[in-house]
């Protein structure tokens, strides 16, 4: 599988303005033309030194996810004058060679995800030697401290597991199948830790390779087949409901899919009653205030969190709410 190791630059397109006074309808419509002058105009909302912040995920190519992460990333670059570079490698070793390019670079700030946190350790601790001040994000939130990082932002993964537990009680569930995409990503360890620590039922792991869908159809179909038992399948990605919902429809069964996270497809299909539940960590979120976290830092000396995560989710989302947020995964921030 090709991988991205490029740097990838944002033109900056859009930026916010400053509130306007008055309420009246003429008001109003300053205010929009303004919004729409400054973006036009690609002009930041702060006068600030341009900085360079990098981020550095570990996402695979095609991962939709974190398309979501970036919009929200760069929507904040462009408020706070940021120059934002974007780079992922979904090997631990290549990942951290790009954080090892971005300390070589001399960037002003990292933000960087932990999935493999071992494979991470020396390249944040470069970073950190170097004075560049480091943020984690998503995933690593057990070892960010640790690790020297300013905060971390992102959900609470076994927590977030332990309310999809609670979650499949309520729904009369008795045994779950939660399906791992990604081998060693401890974050999707603790997720299906933490449903099986709360679901009055049983929890079967199935590991799978997630950067294979056909066979991620065809395992899951087997063990549906296998075992009609099983009632629930849990993914632990957007893209992956789909997929569990073909494999549900092969194999004849009757349990029900839910995933962890949001999109559009996930929205359209809990409204429609295809899917149960998703877990929503808030994605945009997450890439938003990374940016906005270590302009504040380099601006003004703020860390937010006290020491402890900055918590984006878990947000349990059912059929009563995808129709209020498929309007927002329709456009990429949800």
């Amino acid at each position: 599988m090709a991988r991205t190791r490029t740097w990838v630059g944002i033109a900056l397109a859009g930026a916010l303005t400053a509130s306007l006074a008055g309420c009246s309808s003429t008001g109003g419509k300053r205010a929009e033309d303004a919004r729409r002058a400054a973006a036009a105009e690609g002009r930041a909302a702060v006068n600030t030194p341009r900085w360079t912040f990098a981020m550095i995920t570990h996402s695979g190519d095609g991962d939709t996810f974190w398309d979501i992460v970036q919009n929200g990333a760069k929507q904040a670059a462009v408020k706070d004058n940021i120059n934002f570079l974007y780079s992922h490698d979904d090997e631990a070793q290549q990942q951290a060679q790009l954080v090892d390019a971005a300390v070589d670079k001399k960037v002003d700030g990292i933000i960087v995800t932990l999935a493999k946190p071992d494979a991470m350790k020396a390249a944040v601790a470069r970073a950190r030697k170097a004075g560049i001040p480091v943020i984690t994000v998503n995933s690593g939130s057990a070892e960010s401290k640790a690790f020297g990082a300013l905060t971390h932002i992102g959900q609470d993964e076994t927590i977030a597991g332990e309310a999809v537990g609670d979650e499949l009680n309520r729904r009369g569930r008795k045994k779950a199948l939660c399906v791992l995409h990604e081998q060693g990503n401890v974050g999707h360890e603790q997720r299906c830790a933490g449903i099986r620590k709360t679901f009055h039922g049983t929890v079967q792991n199935l590991y799978v390779q997630g950067t294979d869908m056909p066979g991620v159809q065809s395992s899951i179909g087997s063990k549906l087949q296998a075992d009609s038992s099983i009632d629930a399948v849990v993914t632990l990605g957007a893209p992956f409901a789909d997929t569990a919902v073909k494999a549900r429809q092969d194999a004849r069964s009757k349990a029900e899919v839910d995933t962890f996270d949001l999109n559009a497809k996930v929205a359209a299909e809990l409204k429609d009653g295809t899917l149960g539940l998703a877990v929503d960590q808030q994605p945009y979120l997450q890439g938003y205030e990374a940016v906005d976290l270590l302009w504040l830092h380099k601006y003004n000396a703020d860390v937010l969190g006290g020491g402890k995560p900055v918590l984006t989710g878990p947000q349990i989302v059912t059929k009563d709410q995808a129709s209020e947020l498929e309007q927002y995964a329709g456009r990429g921030t949800r």
